[in-house]
């Protein structure tokens, strides 16, 4: 960038005006309020209030619960429902550590945030999590269906069944969430070409 015929990359003072570029986030509205100052500045909690910042929390708890009724009862009848459970379980337990350590980041690191949302690795991560989500979520419902209703009907208190249709209908919903992540972050991506 030229300024007055000077470039402004060079060091120094030479005589040309001194231009600093402002930051564009909100780090200085960051941090926990306390009294009349703001502490933990560090802390980029204004994440959590946008769109895109509700949605990596939901995407992240929904996969924690989903991860957590697939081990707690589906692991028992993983035989019975078959490779459904597996597809099922390896989608929810990689996309909840990925999507837990992105959420961490954002919130520790407004420049994490800045970095990584607007790059190609965040766009693929959601599209590939949509894809695996809706993938698996289809595969467990048929299995479900399939092999666990007719053990549902036949015995009382069989709570598998309900289990297994909660994580697959929650793995469709948490599929369209990774969805809508992909075109905020693709709009970011294009934002910062």
């Amino acid at each position: 960038m030229k300024i007055g015929g000077h470039s402004a990359a060079r060091g120094g003072n030479q005589g040309g005006p001194v231009i600093r570029m402002a930051t564009m986030g909100t780090h200085g509205n960051g941090g926990i309020g306390c009294c009349f100052c703001r502490c933990c500045t560090c802390i980029h909690l204004e994440f959590l209030k946008s769109v895109p910042g509700i949605i990596k929390a939901l995407e992240t708890i929904i996969s924690g619960l989903i991860q957590s009724l697939l081990i707690n009862y589906g692991l028992r009848y993983s035989a019975t429902i078959g490779s459904a459970f597996e597809g099922a379980l390896t989608t929810s337990s990689a996309c909840f550590l990925t999507s837990a350590v992105l959420l961490g980041c954002y919130i520790i690191s407004e420049k994490s945030y800045r970095l990584i949302r607007a790059s190609l690795f965040e766009m693929m991560f959601n599209a590939l999590s949509c894809f695996l989500y809706l993938s698996s979520a289809s595969y467990l419902a048929f299995s479900t269906k399939m092999f666990l209703w007719p053990m549902y009907v036949i015995t009382p208190g069989f709570d598998v069944y309900p289990a297994m249709t909660a994580a697959y209908l929650m793995s469709g919903v948490v599929g369209l969430l990774h969805g809508a992540d992909v075109y905020f972050s693709f709009r970011e991506f294009r934002g910062q070409r």
